[in-house]
């Protein structure tokens, strides 16, 4: 049974934008100015809160991106530094490859970083640093040397500039411009201060270096590469073929050795964490207490069954302290949340409860509070104020498919809901002032900017981005429609959340086409209320006729362990069982063609349209799989054997998950894409499949973009691929004299 879910007046089919009337094209889906209008990223407060800053695209070019302000006290809003001040050029592949996991797109200044004393930034820049003081206004370009310095970082105090350049570190007095190699054996397999590729790709750290507090050290992972198997990759442009070798490691081979360095300052002297005696393991998190004088480093099973929280006492050589030690015997997941107290002790985020909820733990490691509770998740602490007594953090008790801002006292009373508006909320809170930021989108608000103090009121507005006249989305928000929102039941009892959009000038007495779009991945929404330039696409379908359907499976995110884990061991079965609930449901909508369902997903996405073609191809007449493994085996370590355990322990599993035994009930409607220069899902991945349907003498079609990533990014890219999608579902269901 279908329940519709009420979230105000988003939750309306009937309702639309205020607006005009123009329809969309798929040109302008992605061309500039962006639809979303002026939307913020990389959004920081001064540590004293008296500035905010962001970065916001050019409306000529919405990839170009200038250094903006607002000015808390009077609210006016300037550029701060105009990026075509800074040196443009050509990045290296290790940065190319380093932002492409970062999910980082575009030109001029992409990144930037406040000295802790509020008084000046960093800003790298194609390679070189620059340093701007906000006193005089002046920007100065810091001597780095000949190499392509990438992860750099001003030290806590100010005093000092470090970078990565040829696999080592670097460390830039400012003061007198003095230049030092910290570390001197990086090259070939061997990267000091680097984040190796899964930490990058799967466990969300980019960096492989850490100051101490104080600035007395540096701690640094020490990353030899050689155990992993080397391969051959071809990155095919049109112009040519890139031969890169890459170590990559995938399910079921081995890992880097990673070795964990204390440099002491100013004598540079290096001292090695004992990290025990198994060497196969991973390093996901580091962080320095209060004090610099104890370290903490999150241990990791290579079967991610085990995290542990250790410390040590970088002065002496005692063997590191376990202060918590989590369990599952299916797997852990990775956060960001540990906090330590100055006061001592320190906050801790489990999912131990079967829901991500916030623990204080005394200094020894023993828990003294669990401070929220419920069948919903925590998503993340946002900030902690020590002084006033709360943990600010963002969560889903009033929803799962809103994320809303909380404060909770450290004895766990009070526990208060600060944001009010329907939507996701993500705060970014000032070091030594209660005023944050909050970052605001819904279905039917592109992304707001609001300036807010410690009880959650609104003091100003950064960026209201209000769709009205002169907004890029006006002329067209007439035409936007926002989806019914409901629940079915999984076969286990279990609630799954999906969302319908209806066509534009819905009739109730025609019969419709649908698209099922999915992603249906570890971690990842799709049903949510929130602003998302994926929807583009989505509403130019809903244009021409089409209506389109998500379900979020078991398996995705946000909704604690039970409906998480039921994926472990094997993929693509309770996926695929809970997507064809979803078209079970759409089949009893009397306005739905139920002989015209298709399928569309990208990454896991296209993992899942695929084994959703194959194995049930009755309720999927069409799909539509862009860049898909279709092959686990050919995945990385990290991530595939989260859910599916070593290859060695699990081959049924594995040869189960990948779509190739399914390949034979495959009859016709399938399109694949795949950018041939993908680093992260290999084009191996649709070639084996080509070859296996032309092997069966099965017809289909792909599209292959050369150069193209992962991510495929660009407008030309883009604009090509969704002509190229809507064509095919047109001749595939025979629309528009096709």
């Amino acid at each position: 049974m279908a329940i519709p879910l009420s979230l105000g007046s988003a939750a309306s089919s009937a309702q639309t934008l205020n607006g005009g009337r123009e329809p969309l094209t798929v040109d302008r889906l992605y061309d500039s100015p962006d639809l979303a209008g002026s939307s913020p990223r990389q959004l920081k407060l001064s540590p004293d809160g008296s500035r905010a800053t962001f970065l916001v695209g050019r409306k000529d070019n919405l990839h170009f991106y200038d250094l903006w302000q607002m000015d808390v006290a009077s609210g006016k809003v300037s550029m701060l530094l105009d990026a075509s001040k800074l040196q443009q050029g050509e990045l290296s592949d290790e940065e190319k490859a380093r932002r492409e996991r970062q999910r980082i797109y575009g030109e001029g200044i992409m990144e930037y970083a406040w000295a802790d004393d509020g008084k000046a930034l960093l800003i790298p820049s194609a390679g070189k640093l620059y340093y701007y003081t906000l006193a005089d206004g002046k920007v100065r370009l810091l001597p780095t040397g000949d190499g392509f310095a990438t992860d750099a970082k001003l030290s806590p105090k100010g005093h000092y500039v470090t970078f990565v350049a040829g696999q080592n570190l670097w460390l830039l007095t400012l003061a007198n411009d003095k230049l030092t190699q910290l570390t001197k054996d990086g090259g070939g397999v061997i990267k000091n201060a680097m984040a190796e590729f899964v930490a990058q790709e799967e466990m969300g750290r980019m960096t492989g270096y850490w100051w101490a507090p104080d600035e007395s050290a540096i701690v640094f992972n020490r990353v030899d590469e050689s155990p992993v198997e080397e391969v051959t990759r071809n990155e095919i442009y049109a112009d040519g073929i890139k031969l890169t070798q890459q170590r990559y490691p995938a399910a079921g081979t081995a890992n880097v050795q990673i070795k964990l360095g204390v440099i002491a300052l100013p004598q540079q002297k290096v001292t090695w964490i004992d990290l025990g005696q198994d060497t196969d393991f991973y390093l996901p998190r580091v962080k320095w207490l209060p004090d610099s004088r104890h370290l903490s480093f999150q241990w990791q099973s290579r079967n991610q069954q085990q995290l542990d929280l250790r410390v040590v006492d970088v002065h002496s050589s005692k063997t590191p302290q376990t202060l918590v030690a989590e369990r599952n015997n299916i797997w852990i997941n990775l956060n960001d949340d540990l906090h330590f107290l100055k006061q001592g002790g320190f906050l801790w985020t489990s999912e131990r409860s079967g829901f991500k909820h916030i623990y204080l733990f005394a200094a020894d490691g023993k828990v003294k509070l669990q401070l929220t509770h419920g069948d919903w998740a925590v998503d993340s602490i946002s900030h902690v104020d020590e002084k006033q007594g709360w943990v600010y953090f963002t969560g889903r008790k009033d929803s799962d498919i809103e994320k809303q801002l909380y404060k909770v006292r450290f004895d766990g009373s009070d526990l208060t809901r600060l944001s009010t508006r329907h939507g996701m909320h993500q705060a970014v809170f000032a070091d030594n002032k209660a005023v944050y930021l909050d970052y605001f989108d819904s279905l039917s608000q592109p992304p707001q900017v609001s300036l807010h103090d410690a009880e959650g009121k609104r003091l100003a507005w950064v960026e209201e981005n209000a769709v009205k006249p002169g907004h890029p989305l006006y002329q067209y928000a007439g035409l936007w429609q926002l989806p019914e929102f409901g629940t079915l039941t999984a076969e286990d009892g279990q609630t799954l959340h999906y969302r319908l959009f209806k066509p534009v000038n819905f009739d109730a007495h025609k019969q419709y086409p649908v698209l099922v779009r999915v992603y249906g991945g570890p971690h990842a929404q799709l049903v949510v209320n929130s602003w998302s330039s994926q929807d583009y696409f989505t509403q130019y379908l809903l244009q021409q006729g089409f209506a389109v359907f998500q379900l979020d499976n078991r398996g995705s995110g946000h909704r604690g362990l039970r409906f998480e884990q039921v994926i472990y061991k094997q993929l693509g079965v309770a996926e695929v069982a809970d997507q064809k609930q979803g078209v079970e449901y759409l089949r009893t909508l009397p306005w739905v063609d139920a002989d015209k369902i298709a399928i569309y997903g990208h990454s896991y996405g296209g993992y899942m349209a695929l084994m959703c073609k194959l194995k049930a191809p009755d309720d999927f007449k069409v799909a539509i799989s862009g860049a898909p493994v279709t092959d686990w085996s050919l995945y990385d370590t990290h991530y595939t054997e989260r859910y599916l355990g070593n290859p060695h322990d699990n081959a049924e599993g594995y040869r189960l998950s990948s779509v190739l035994p399914y390949i034979g009930s495959y009859q016709s409607g399938l399109l694949m894409y795949h950018g041939m220069a993908d680093d992260n899902v290999l084009f191996e991945n649709s070639t084996r499949v080509y070859k296996a349907l032309q092997d069966d003498g099965k017809l289909f079609e792909m599209i292959n973009y050369p150069g193209a990533k992962h991510s495929m990014r660009g407008n030309q890219v883009k604009t090509h691929l969704y002509k190229s999608l809507t064509d095919f579902l047109e001749r595939q269901f025979k629309l528009h004299n096709h």
